[in-house]
């Protein structure tokens, strides 16, 4: 069955006239649902009975079903479990910062990329999410924030899955989530992380998206990067550099290199140096991701000495540069760690 929220502003207009209902009754349903996150027709309270039985009769609502809902202890972090009409199982986080309300979506359940520190990808890639799937994770959970006097003001596309193994899906989302007739969230405040699937950025630069871009890098080389990473083993290191160059170039956003730090492999300050080479005439920023620990994973997280002083060589080549705070670690939420271990009945 269709499902609503993964249509476009002018698909649902559509469905209304060829149902035979007049054209504003679209503004009413997309009102209720991007900009009051309600998802349950039974609540539209300027609509007839008649006509809730109707819109259910042509599409489906409510694609998720909360199960779960865990807080860290410093309050700032939120894991949502959400099970999915074939019960299947998904993730996805709030982060709570200041004023900004980040919700991290996830794009497939599960993960094709294995990379050696993440959790998702010890599960293997069960199945792609639909466009409805994606956008229920930042309506239900601006839901939640409605309900507090807040509301969702950033996303980033860094939960379970690859976003760009999931192009099409993904890419109806962004246009869903930015459209000022739908949700309408600034583009400048989504971010999408890949772990570099070359054709999929080249794809999105061609979209008419000004996202930004991280790019999960965490290697100065491709030696190292194919230790840790397998998709590198695909696709070559120039050319993935120079593929996000050309995103940079197209949409005029600067890009995030994504650089988790684990002990012994990446951490030290030779490998510093060499990321700070190969960044040096570039604008953008390094977010420093120190490792949150995986159970089953024989890694380690960097000393703090390790990491102030690869910190420092950045800074000596005027590298602009983030250290991630740690949040959501004590549930499970930090990033890597998404790998669903409820398992429900």
């Amino acid at each position: 069955m269709m499902e609503w929220t993964s249509l476009s502003f002018e698909e649902i207009s559509a469905i209304f006239v060829k149902a035979g209902q007049p054209s504003f009754r679209a503004k009413q349903l997309t009102e209720w649902l991007y900009k009051k996150a309600v998802l349950d027709p039974a609540d539209m309270t300027n609509f007839s009975g008649d006509l809730k039985n109707l819109l259910k009769e042509l599409g489906s609502f409510s694609v998720l079903k909360r199960e779960k809902l865990q807080e860290s202890e410093d309050g700032e972090t939120l894991k949502f479990l959400w099970k999915l009409h074939d019960g299947a199982l998904l993730e996805s986080v709030l982060i709570c910062s200041d004023k900004r309300r980040t919700v991290c979506v996830s794009s497939q359940v599960g993960c094709p990329a294995r990379c050696a520190f993440c959790a998702s990808g010890k599960m293997g890639l069960k199945r792609n999410l639909s466009t409805a799937e994606i956008v229920e994770q930042v309506l239900q959970i601006e839901s939640y924030l409605l309900e507090q006097g807040e509301s969702v003001n950033h996303i980033v596309y860094m939960g379970m899955g690859e976003p760009l193994e999931n192009f099409d899906s993904v890419v109806k989302s962004l246009r869903i989530l930015t459209d000022p007739k739908l949700f309408g969230l600034s583009q400048r405040h989504i971010t999408l992380s890949t772990v570099g699937v070359i054709e999929g950025i080249r794809k999105l630069s061609q979209e008419s998206f000004k996202i930004n871009l991280a790019l999960s890098l965490h290697a100065p080389n491709q030696h190292i990067r194919k230790k840790i990473i397998p998709y590198a083993r695909k696709y070559d290191f120039d050319e993935l550099m120079t593929a996000v160059d050309e995103y940079k170039e197209a949409t005029g956003r600067d890009i995030t290199y994504e650089y988790t730090l684990i002990a012994g492999i990446n951490d030290q300050p030779e490998h510093a140096e060499e990321l700070a080479k190969l960044l040096q005439f570039k604008h953008c920023t390094v977010n420093l991701i120190p490792y949150n620990p995986v159970s089953g994973l024989n890694l380690e997280k960097p000393t703090r000495p390790d990491i102030s002083a690869f910190r420092d060589i950045l800074d000596d080549y005027e590298i602009n540069h983030t250290c991630r705070y740690t949040k959501g670690d004590d549930i499970a939420a930090a990033c890597g760690q998404l790998a669903l271990q409820e398992v429900l009945p």
